[in-house]
């Protein structure tokens, strides 16, 4: 027995009915099986899951009974942690992505195809429908619930064939509507499973990015924007290879990250969804036999343009999935990014350059009770690392399918929802993480006063301007390896025989303010983000 949940928070574009529900749970929401199509609260669930004792050649497992009233359904029982421990910070995702919005989205086209069809000419056996029918129609759309979601899988369990499912469940649905009754046999007509499914995903996936995805990940951007502003004056010690190197400010290293996310979260809204409805080997075979004087790969193409995705008319049975794996490959790139993010505030954190604001009762060490740990951004990273993995296979294994179709793509599609889960809980954690960093401007301060020796970069390019010989070499000679102080490195300016002005200004100078442009880079991020100029 699987345990499913779902929740109220939908799109209401796509879920009108739903929107006005609370949340509530089923049970034995599987492919394999439906104990009882009662939708259930936590408490009292009905179900009743019977394991007994089994015997294996290595141990005696002893499993459980669950009767009603002895356990509540929960998050415990959840395989997956994005079901379980995370479910709160991911079901946003649900409907859209689970089995339930999967089969939504596959009813979705079935009847839209139904609809174009009867707009066809030269198919005289599908009248054009009435206002009435249309209507009818878009509300099975409107109003499908998880009642019909779980007679889809009650039909399935006979056929074990997920789509035909969708089809027989369309035809009982509409047996008791006269106008549609008289051409049922017109949903699914001319269709291969793939026809329906390259769709039903691509709405999935489109939807997904733009009521779930998108919006965190501009949330996570303008924090990033407002930190950069925030902390642009805060002068900041870089590092590398780990080692002091000329100063920055703390706003301008986030501004960095802010314009790489930025760029990725553009490129990733750019990539057209892609859709394809050529029958079972791409060549409108079966159309052209029915009806040999319509026009199919353009009522194909209208029809696939009418759902809001773009047109791939070379195929084989299955869409190609190459605006897949480029979609992928582009999340990738906006996760790695966001990992250096992770690692380098993880970093901070670690020297001091922040801290994080406690909450009362948390505990950051069972056995340690100083530690305030930064698992958010542990956490952010460990999850973009899963993210990544699965992403990472998607993109190499989708495009590829042995001749004009085998059926490996279709198990690893349905993971899609697996790495858009760990790649949102980790935009989250980050964002969880930034709103507990605070400043800590003395311990900053700190490590640039014991840092004198970043001087010897503008010192030796001064020197060069003025033709003084040797810079690099002399200022080598002063810093390298050893103990820098101010008064070290003011003696040395005063030796040089340079113009007043320039000695001047260099006896002035000191690591704070050693920053260049980095304060205005910083307080400029707006115009690099574009923040509310995207086009989607």
């Amino acid at each position: 027995m699987e345990i499913g949940t779902a929740c109220s928070t939908v799109c209401s574009r796509l879920f009108p009915v739903a929107t006005q529900k609370s949340s509530y749970h089923y049970c034995c929401f599987s492919n394999a099986s439906f104990h009882s199509p009662k939708i259930l609260s936590r408490r009292g669930c009905s179900c009743k899951a019977i394991v007994n004792e089994t015997n294996t050649s290595t141990n005696k497992v002893k499993m459980f009974e669950a009767h009603s009233g002895e356990f509540e359904l929960s998050n415990l029982m959840a395989l997956s942690p994005l079901d379980g421990r995370y479910w709160d910070k991911v079901k946003d995702l649900s409907l859209l992505m689970s089995e339930y919005g999967l089969i939504y989205f596959r009813v979705l086209v079935e009847i839209k195809w139904l609809v174009k069809i009867s707009e066809i000419p030269e198919v005289l056996e599908v009248p054009s429908f009435s206002a009435n029918v249309l209507f009818y129609l878009q509300g099975l759309i409107d109003n499908f619930s998880n009642k019909d979601a779980l007679e889809v899988k009650k039909i399935e369990k006979v056929t074990n064939h997920d789509v035909k499912a969708v089809e027989y469940f369309l035809k009982q649905k509409c047996r008791s509507n006269p106008e549609v009754a008289k051409v049922l046999e017109f949903y699914h007509f001319a269709c291969t499973s793939e026809d329906i499914n390259n769709l039903a995903y691509a709405l999935m996936l489109k939807e997904a990015m733009h009521s779930v995805m998108f919006p965190v990940m501009d949330n996570l951007i303008m924090a990033l924007c407002n930190m950069a502003k925030d902390y642009a004056h805060i002068p900041m010690l870089s590092r590398t290879h780990g080692q002091p190197a000329s100063p920055t400010t703390l706003g301008k290293e986030m501004a960095i990250f802010a314009v790489r996310l930025s760029r990725e979260r553009h490129e990733i809204s750019q990539i057209n969804v892609m859709g394809k409805f050529a029958g079972a080997v791409g060549n409108y075979n079966a159309h052209f036999v029915a009806y040999p004087n319509t026009n199919w790969p353009q009522i194909a193409e209208e029809f696939v343009r009418s759902l809001g995705l773009s047109f791939n008319p070379y195929v084989a049975q299955i869409e190609t999935h190459d605006y897949m794996a480029k979609l992928f490959h582009s999340f990738i790139q906006f996760n790695n990014i966001l990992i250096d993010f992770d690692r380098d505030v993880w970093g901070y954190i670690s020297l001091g350059y922040f801290k994080q604001v406690t909450k009362p009762g948390e505990i950051g060490s069972s056995t340690m009770p100083h530690k305030v740990n930064p698992i958010d951004f542990e956490n952010s990273e460990g999850n973009l690392g899963i993210a990544n993995g699965g992403l990472s296979h998607l993109s190499m294994k989708l495009p590829i399918s042995r001749w004009q179709r085998d059926l490996t793509d279709s198990t690893v599609l349905r993971n899609i929802p697996v790495v858009f889960g760990h790649s949102l809980l980790a935009y989250k954690s980050a964002l969880q993480g930034i709103t507990k960093l605070q400043v800590n401007e003395a311990r900053l301060s700190e490590d640039l006063n014991q840092c004198w020796e970043v001087l010897a970069e503008p010192i030796q390019t001064v020197m060069r301007r003025f033709g003084v010989p040797e810079p690099y070499e002399k200022l080598k000679e002063l810093t390298r390896g050893r103990a820098v102080t101010q008064e070290r490195i003011r003696n040395f300016i005063e030796g040089l025989d340079i113009p007043k002005d320039a000695k001047t200004k260099l006896l002035n100078l000191t690591p704070h303010a050693y920053v260049g442009a980095a304060v205005d880079l910083a307080r400029n991020v707006d115009k690099a983000v574009k923040l509310g100029e995207r086009e989607d």
